[in-house]
């Protein structure tokens, strides 16, 4: 170190964290409650909100849906520019970070050792990041694209050479730098407030700089109530609509009947599991399942590699990267798109979507990252995902729009149901029963290791940002998204669903105001540490 020995950093960065610590002690607000450890009142007014919309959307499905869906749509059409200036914003805000002084700072203090090695903490964001999502819509949506379901990227030519081209690009531009760069904001200032500040690791955490002891105050109790709701409203709904497509792959490939016993069953497996999972913690339960996660889905990559396409794959590697670069700043761009549909209904609604799962992801990200340097983590969360996903998609989507191009199978009609567009690809390919039952359990494990990271996620928001709540306070929360889930399901359907993903989405537009000035604080924090890690 240049001109600060470590005993000085040390002790600069002791006085640093003891005058946030002066303000706020981890748990001082927490009440104990039939064995549970609680915030108050974060856990009591989630809960209550949380029980209300259930009673009610079972009560009023279709109503629900409306309003929600409506709420949902006035926040895309009229806050277009918000979330799309927000996505750039944090992109950029991310890239910044890397090459900045501020990246040398150490998640924990200059002495922070990591907790996880670099393979296991890379599966466990992959896995809790985006990996379900991937195994569908890698598949669906350049399909989609390329056969026109719902308008074009830049109205590019459906069913054309470049058609293809833009398909490939526009789906890399959903899941690419965008979503990560919102997970990456989050993550870091949640780590960086907890680990180098000794704040609790809670979302209001990251807004100290800017509201000082208001964070503990209604403010901060707002804050932390919209993580919730955002996040078991995520989960819940995508548990929920994919045990209907594994029901849907059952169907389809064992000839399970595709109905609600079905579909219960699966939830049923799934919460099952996840409760396991976190029964037995970060090392024996979600890292466990994470590790075998990337194992199976490396080996599914590998070995459509091989008796697919192979050729075409790996052109469609540089393809889907030329594309991306030529038409990141088309696709960035809110201003006079005359793609209004496809722009509204996809990439709107995915940085919504993004925005609304990052509480859950990002903290997540932060619970399994101190000892990372800024640098190191924002490569690892936003530039090696970037790159993992481009190949992903060049296997999936490549050999999709392969077949489609060429007329082959049912993708070349267009997508008919999502839930098996997967299982369409699979069919024209050598070894289709090996390769669709491969998927499934890649399915299930993926909403597994989903459902048991974000029961941690949840549960730490709700105790006030302790991360060593009694077993029961963890399970309760893994327990109550599949509740939520089955019951939804059971008692609305797809309607009850389809209320519950409008307003998870619905939250995106006040959390994306949260994280800009997510960004400014953090900055603000980091810039306070800098002279400690040189």
């Amino acid at each position: 170190m240049k001109g600060v020995n470590k005993g000085q950093a040390v002790a600069e960065a002791a006085v640093i964290t003891a005058e946030y610590d002066t303000d706020y002690q981890v748990g001082q607000d927490n009440v104990k409650l039939l064995g549970l450890d609680v915030h108050n009142p974060v856990f009591g007014i989630s809960a209550g909100l949380i029980l209300l919309f259930i009673i009610g959307t079972l009560l009023f499905p279709a109503g629900a849906k409306e309003a929600l869906s409506g709420a949902k749509g006035w926040s895309i059409e009229n806050f277009d520019w918000l979330f799309m200036v927000g996505g750039n914003l944090f992109v950029v805000f991310c890239l910044a970070l890397i090459v900045l002084p501020v990246g040398k700072i150490r998640l924990g203090g200059v002495n922070a050792k990591t907790e996880f090695s670099t393979i296991s903490w890379f599966s466990m964001l992959f896995a809790a990041g985006m990996g379900i999502g991937l195994m569908f819509w890698s598949v669906a949506e350049p399909v989609a694209y390329y056969t026109d379901w719902y308008g074009t990227p830049l109205n590019a030519p459906a069913g054309t050479p470049e058609g293809a081209a833009m398909a490939l690009g526009a789906t890399m531009f959903h899941w690419g730098l965008h979503p990560w760069a919102i997970y990456a904001v989050v993550g870091l200032s949640l780590a960086f407030f907890a680990y180098n500040k000794g704040l609790p690791l809670t979302v209001r955490s990251a807004f100290y700089p800017l509201l000082g002891r208001g964070t503990w105050g209604p403010i901060g109790h707002l804050i932390d109530i919209l993580a919730v709701l955002a996040t078991i409203f995520g989960l819940a709904t995508s548990l929920g609509f994919g045990a209907q497509q594994a029901a849907g792959g059952l169907n389809y490939l064992f000839g399970i009947a595709n109905d609600l016993s079905t579909q219960v069953a699966v939830i049923i497996v799934v919460t099952g599991i996840a409760l396991f999972s976190v029964a037995r913690g970060m090392d024996g339960g979600v890292k466990l399942l994470s590790n075998i996660n990337m194992i199976i889905a490396a080996g599914l990559i590998g070995l459509i590699i091989v008796i697919g396409p192979t050729l075409k794959i790996f052109g469609n590697m540089g393809t889907i990267l030329v594309s991306y670069a030529e038409n990141i700043i088309p696709l960035s761009n809110w201003v006079g798109r005359e793609d209004g549909t496809w722009y509204h209904g996809w990439t709107v609604f995915y940085w919504a979507w993004w925005v609304s799962w990052s509480p859950f992801v990002g903290m997540f990200i932060a619970r399994v990252s101190r000892g990372r340097t800024v640098r190191e983590f924002v490569i690892a969360v936003l530039l090696v995902p970037t790159a993992v996903t481009l190949i992903w998609m060049a296997v999936m989507g490549g050999t999709a729009i392969e077949q489609a191009t060429n007329g082959v199978g049912q993708l070349a009609n267009g997508i008919s149901d999502v839930s098996l567009a997967m299982f369409h690809m699979f069919e024209n390919l050598p070894l289709t029963s090996l390769l669709s039952a491969v998927g499934i359990v890649l399915v299930l494990v993926f909403f597994i290791t989903s459902s048991d990271s974000g029961s941690l996620v949840i549960d730490s928001i709700t105790a006030g940002g302790k991360t060593d709540a009694p077993m029961p306070q963890r399970m309760f929360w893994a327990s109550l998204v599949g509740i939520i889930a089955g019951t939804l399901l059971v008692g609305g359907g797809s309607e009850a669903l389809g209320a519950l993903q409008s307003g998870a989405v619905a939250t995106g537009l006040p959390f994306t105001m949260v994280l800009i000035l997510m960004c400014l604080s953090l900055y603000m924090g980091l810039k306070s540490e800098v002279h400690l890690h040189k």
